[in-house]
């Protein structure tokens, strides 16, 4: 009922832990917090809050238009209704390395278990578009480097996202994944990679943990977990696979309630309302209200023995 029953403490522990299993993690994008409690619901390991969910949600493009608000109002209430450890894109940090600073501490105070900064220019766009521009080796270490100084868990990710690899090849990749690491990050992202074996690549290059970002219509195909943990690939993310689903099942329903004047045809494909009522945990707060309000409320006018 209400939050999630664990710490955020507790969430960053279990993050490291699971990136420190042997085996790859799976973390579906949440677009809103209940998506984030089927997410847990059904058996994965965490969840992703990514920057241009939360940017399309607004509707907005993945262009560095939201702020540092925006981005932590919105991820503490998804994280805060799981008890997964959240890891959310917090895109180039939201300005230079004191920016960067206060955004780490931020995201500690709303609860998510870790991060990723980029290394794009700022304003950013979206990882898997063409045309990226990315900032000289100096300036990508120092944001890691805040990031790292400022966190005040020690347990809270840093994880370091670089798009070289677009503007300058899977060599430069490698280089820039290794001054990462030396600056701080806990683990790497690295974006838009065209194959298994620059994957391979980047796991040969760095002793900490990797994502691979499987999205939908981008740069890489839509490998399996079984391809990815064969090349060393530790944590995979479906950052926009929810709200693609649910836009794509909404725009179809409201087509047929204009050309039908009824939503009759869709609603075998809805959740029901008690599935709905499942989710939301209604039966927890009916409890709840039942134990507290217990009591009978007298009438505020009941006339005395002496009036009678």
């Amino acid at each position: 009922m209400l939050y999630s029953t664990t710490t955020p403490e507790w969430k960053r522990r279990h993050l490291r832990e699971l990136l420190n299993s042997g085996t790859v993690q799976q973390f579906p994008g949440a677009f809103t917090p209940l998506s984030a409690r089927l997410i847990e619901e059904k058996g994965f390991a965490g969840v992703y809050i990514s920057g241009a969910v939360l940017a399309n949600d607004l509707g907005l493009p993945d262009i560095g238009l939201t702020t540092l608000t925006e981005v932590t109002t919105r991820a503490g209430q998804i994280a805060r209704m799981t008890n997964l450890p959240c890891l959310v894109d917090a895109d180039t940090g939201f300005g230079e390395p004191m920016n960067v600073a206060r955004t780490i501490q931020e995201l500690e105070n709303a609860g998510l278990a870790g991060c990723h900064i980029e290394d794009q220019f700022n304003p950013k766009r979206c990882g898997h578009l063409d045309g990226k521009n990315v900032v000289d080796i100096d300036t990508a270490t120092k944001r890691i480097r805040a990031a790292a100084d400022a966190r005040r868990d020690p347990n809270f990710l840093i994880m370091a996202r670089t798009d070289i690899r677009a503007v300058e090849g899977i060599q430069a990749a490698q280089d820039r994944a290794r001054a990462l690491v030396d600056a701080g990050a806990d683990a790497i992202f690295p974006e838009a990679m065209r194959d298994l074996d620059e994957f391979q690549a980047i796991r040969d290059a760095v002793d900490v943990p990797i994502l691979a970002n499987m999205t939908e219509f981008g740069k890489s195909d839509l490998f399996t977990t079984k391809e990815l943990q064969e090349v060393g690939v530790n944590m995979v993310i479906y950052p926009v696979t929810l709200l693609r689903t649910a836009m794509g099942a909404a725009e179809r329903v409201l087509d047929v309630l204009l050309a039908e004047g009824t939503q009759q045809a869709h609603v075998g494909t809805m959740l029901t309302r008690a599935r709905l009522y499942e989710l939301v945990d209604y039966e927890a707060y009916n409890h709840f209200d039942s134990g507290v309000f217990n009591f009978h409320v007298p009438a505020l006018f009941a006339p005395s023995k002496e009036s009678e």
